[in-house]
């Protein structure tokens, strides 16, 4: 594990747009039973993240958006990203990684080799269609 000094700037490029950061299994576990939509992302160290976390920030600047943000970080918080990929089978960890969630079901996924190589504005176009796809406006 990383010192925490060094991923706080990084959990920060998502707590400071809406996401609540995940720190326990429980909190997972509820996180997941939200009614309406949640986009899950596994926040990383990695040099990797350094397009997902730009590409969902710009993604959720268009209607409609995920009704529930929330994020765990993986190779940091051990117990709750365990957890979290539960949720993601029949996919292999990956992080970083997208996952949106309705009524606490597995909807669409977007893992690493889909982030990886590609320009940012290429990924929240991909997320950005998936939240057309599978969320509601609600006139935000």
């Amino acid at each position: 594990m990383y010192p925490e000094i060094w991923v706080t700037p990084m959990r920060e490029e998502l707590t400071r747009i809406g996401f609540l950061q995940l720190h326990t299994p429980a909190d997972v576990d509820a996180a997941l039973a939200t009614e309406g939509t949640t986009l899950l992302v596994v926040n990383t160290f990695c040099p990797h993240a350094v397009l997902a976390r730009p590409a969902v920030a710009q993604a959720l600047q268009s209607a409609p958006r995920p009704d529930h943000l929330v994020t765990v970080f993986a190779g940091q918080d051990l117990a709750p990203t365990a957890r979290a990929r539960a949720f993601l089978a029949p996919y292999q960890p990956s992080s970083p990684a997208f996952a949106l969630f309705s009524g606490g079901k597995l909807i669409f996924m977007m893992e690493r080799d889909q982030i990886l190589g590609r320009p940012v504005e290429a990924i929240a176009a991909d997320l950005a269609a998936a939240f057309g796809h599978f969320c509601v406006a609600s006139g935000v």
